[in-house]
């Protein structure tokens, strides 16, 4: 994966060492006004509870991203982003910072060099988890993958959906085509299951990890400026929401984070980052519930015509100048343009270059 992803970002490496290099890849699609990046966990230490989730960044490497993106593009915050539906103007290359899940380290090391390159940041964040006293599913089943190997995980696996469950070999497996296929309460029985299996309390490893924010942290960010999202209040995909659980995992995160922190909750970040979980229902409760704007991952252009609550990320991975060049303005226009051409990935239908429901990006 690691050298699919080092030949993918050749092509805009090349680009970067070129003196017109904004100007040369508008050439694969100028409709781009709009970067938003995403980032998890800031840590220079291996972890049980992380290795193999492709959510750790380096200190060093962070702070070479966010010093890139002062000194490549324009930084804005939330409120800039929401005026622009109203008509103001944006900068001429924006960009806004995202950060999902809530790590400690986003008080402890990213937000501190945030604040030394003037960089604002949005921070999504799931309540379930302050103050550590739960763990969320993917650091759970990443623990018990790299503690005790795959064969409880398959064997609780088949106890919940029967001699027809494939073999799990991957903590990616488990999260994306085992987790989904389980209703709420069905999820949060396959965890305890699971913990039993293998012997532990996950009120227990929760606090000795000590991975998520405190709820001091979290009002230490809202005072300090940066903004405050909503992710649901146990990081679940949002496709096997009801219309009664969007109560507790849509509505009761947010009052909950706006009573911790002091801010208001505007922005909404889809846990996973997959379209498939940006339902029509949990869309339309998202706006008629003070939600402004709504994020994905698709690593794909923010265009003037995307509507605000689908705006999409660009996880970042890349370690060098050159590499997030490709990421942020090769890829994603790349990515466009084979969906115009072959069809949406997760639909099968040919995107059409606007719609009745959008709202541009001015």
């Amino acid at each position: 994966m690691q050298i699919s992803r080092s030949l993918s970002y050749l092509p805009g490496q090349a680009l970067w060492h070129m003196p017109a290099r904004f100007s040369l890849v508008k050439l694969l699609g100028r409709k781009y006004s709009l970067r938003c990046v995403l980032f998890h966990h800031i840590s220079d230490q291996a972890s049980p509870f992380t290795d193999g989730l492709g959510v750790n960044v380096t200190r060093k490497d962070f702070e070479a991203r966010i010093r890139f993106l002062a000194h490549n593009y324009d930084p804005i915050d939330l409120e800039m982003l929401l005026a622009a539906r109203q008509g103001a103007e944006l900068p001429p290359r924006p960009v806004l910072v995202t950060f999902d899940d809530a790590y400690a380290s986003v008080a402890e090391e990213a937000a501190p060099i945030c604040r030394k390159y003037r960089v604002p940041a949005l921070f999504f964040v799931s309540a379930s988890f302050l103050g550590n006293r739960d763990l969320s599913m993917d650091n759970f089943v990443c623990y018990v993958g790299n503690t005790f190997g795959f064969k409880e995980i398959n064997a609780v696996a088949r106890e919940f959906n029967g001699p027809r469950q494939v073999e799990l070999r991957s903590r990616s497996q488990v999260t994306s085509e085992f987790i989904p296929t389980l209703s709420i309460e069905r999820r949060e029985a396959f965890k305890n299951r699971l913990a039993k299996a293998v012997g532990v309390r996950i009120e227990d490893l929760a606090r000795k990890a000590g991975l998520y924010l405190a709820s001091e942290q979290l009002r230490a960010l809202g005072s300090s400026g940066f903004e405050i999202g909503n992710h649901t209040f146990s990081h679940v995909h949002c496709r096997c929401l009801s219309a009664t659980d969007f109560s507790k995992e849509i509505d009761q995160n947010k009052s909950t984070l706006e009573a911790v922190s002091g801010r208001r909750v505007r922005a909404f970040s889809v846990p996973y980052g997959s379209p498939t979980d940006l339902t029509p229902k949990l869309e339309s409760h998202l706006r008629g519930s003070g939600h402004e704007a709504a994020f994905l991952v698709e690593s794909r252009p923010n265009t003037t015509a995307t509507d605000f609550f689908q705006l999409n990320r660009v996880s970042m991975h890349s370690t060098s100048d050159g590499a997030s060049f490709a990421e942020i303005e090769v890829l994603p226009r790349l990515r466009a343009l084979r969906d115009l051409f072959v069809g949406d990935r997760e639909t099968g239908a040919h995107l059409e270059p606007s719609s009745s429901r959008e709202v541009p990006i001015r």
